[in-house]
């Protein structure tokens, strides 16, 4: 069925279903891309400048000849937008997935007559999809598994570009959906074995009234994790970047993970050990209703009235988080 919605394609707006890359494109060829995912709240987006600013970083790092500047790039994310905004319900928020390649290789130029540019794709579609399943994960939490399959450091992947060379993370995923039980989250360790980061996620402890998170040293320094840094200013409540090994998470009173879609949840586990009392801890608790007032949404609310109306979305299908078996 066609949605009506349209993708952003290299300056051309084309119907949802039929946005193609070449076969020949370097983000096919090397996983040479990078890339952004926003949301809105109330249909206003959320830190985008922050989220082009990141991107435009690793677009300069990786020498991708990208012409747009982030003023052109904005214009063209609320542009794609306006043009969606016909096709969402009044509820729902709008989910813009941003990817840019150094385009098609210099070797198959002929293919393309010689013309040869960057692959800019924005792709606007219901947030909805992204946690329709995670309304519960408020009240049971997550349990972090930590993978055998460790955190790439900067001086052999720079984690901190967001790039779609991803297959250690999917590694990570795999390894946690075995794990029986539900609700089984990758937490990988960086080679010194302190803890880094999630497979799409920044990881937060709290002991003694204080939040600590892991050095941005090995990490992907999320737009989600610096905003608890101005919740907690907000707030009054000191937060910590420190080396973090598993000791200290087993022995925390709280842990949540933040990300961009979900904005914060609540980590109860680890390796299906109790974190504090298992549940979602004050503190937490605290910086997700600091979080709802600024943006206006209940975002648990919100979260889990998606996931009734998306109830039958995946069924048996692969999640970032769930594979089925072979």
């Amino acid at each position: 069925m066609d949605s009506g919605r349209l993708v952003y394609m290299n300056g051309d707006y084309v119907p949802e279903k039929d946005a193609r890359i070449s076969i020949y494109d370097s983000a096919l060829m090397f996983g040479d891309m990078v890339f952004e995912m926003t949301r809105s709240f109330n249909k206003e987006q959320f830190k985008l400048k922050e989220h082009l600013e990141r991107l435009l970083s690793g677009v300069k790092i990786l020498q991708i000849p990208l012409k747009m500047t982030i003023d052109d790039l904005e214009s063209a994310c609320y542009e794609t937008i306006k043009k969606n905004e016909p096709f969402f319900d009044d509820h729902d928020e709008h989910r813009l997935m941003i990817n840019i390649s150094r385009g098609p290789l210099g070797i198959y130029a002929p293919i393309f007559d010689g013309k040869l540019e960057p692959t800019v794709v924005i792709a606007d579609f219901p947030l909805k999809w992204t946690v329709a399943y995670m309304g519960e994960l408020f009240d049971s939490g997550i349990n972090a598994v930590i993978t055998s399959q460790r955190a790439i450091p900067a001086h052999l992947l720079e984690p901190k570009i967001k790039n779609r060379s991803r297959m250690h993370l999917q590694m990570a995923n795999i390894e946690a959906s075995n794990w029986k039980g539900k609700n089984n989250w990758a937490l990988m360790l960086d080679p010194d074995g302190f803890v880094a980061e999630g497979t799409g996620d920044n990881f937060f402890i709290a002991k003694d009234g204080i939040i600590y998170t892991p050095e941005g040293r090995n990490i992907l320094r999320g737009i989600s994790r610096d905003y608890i840094f101005e919740i907690c200013d907000q707030l009054d409540i000191e937060c910590v970047e420190k080396n973090i090994d598993t000791y200290d998470v087993y022995t925390a009173d709280e842990a949540f993970m933040t990300g961009t879609p979900f904005c914060l949840l609540p980590v109860t586990k680890l390796n299906n050990v109790d974190i504090g009392e298992g549940e979602m801890g004050q503190l937490t608790q605290k910086l997700l209703d600091q979080w709802s007032a600024n943006v206006d949404v209940d975002i648990i609310h919100q979260i889990k009235e998606y996931g009734k109306e998306c109830s039958n979305l995946m069924g048996d299908a692969p999640t970032p988080y769930s594979f089925t078996p072979g």
